[in-house]
């Protein structure tokens, strides 16, 4: 995971992402945990209510235009950010434990074809095995 978020971050921070990290499942509570991350710290522990929490619970990624659009659905660690990207890390036995998230102080900063590269950066990271996208 970390090398993961070291080289999102190398190649996209300068192209507007503001924030990678990885949020894992605290198996002990309904709630995520800061993994892995780039560049300043985040939010930690952080409910299902939010982004990240509705992708872990529904298992696909999730892509934000706007976040100022969820009003009380959007968890801000950062007020600067205004979109998001989360995806889910699937286990073999198609559970999720993680999601991969990205923010962009860019109002439309992510599409559909970006949790797709991800997706596939997931994969052969040997992180992930699926997921469908959903454009907020």
């Amino acid at each position: 995971m970390r090398l993961i978020v070291d080289a999102i971050w190398e190649h996209l921070h300068d192209d507007g992402v503001s924030w990678v990290g990885f949020y894992l499942k605290d198996p002990s509570a309904e709630q995520l945990v800061l993994g892995p991350r780039r560049d300043k710290p985040a939010c930690s522990p952080i409910g299902l209510h939010g982004v990240c929490g509705r992708c872990y619970g529904e298992a696909r990624p999730i892509v934000v235009r706007d976040v100022t659009a969820l009003a009380g659905g959007y968890i801000a660690c950062d007020p600067r950010d205004r979109a998001e990207i989360v995806v889910p890390l699937i286990d073999a036995s198609g559970a999720c434990y993680a999601v991969l998230d990205l923010d962009s102080f860019d109002v439309g900063a992510f599409e559909s074809d970006d949790a797709v590269q991800l997706l596939q950066v997931l994969r052969r990271a040997g992180l992930q095995s699926g997921g469908n996208t959903l454009i907020i």
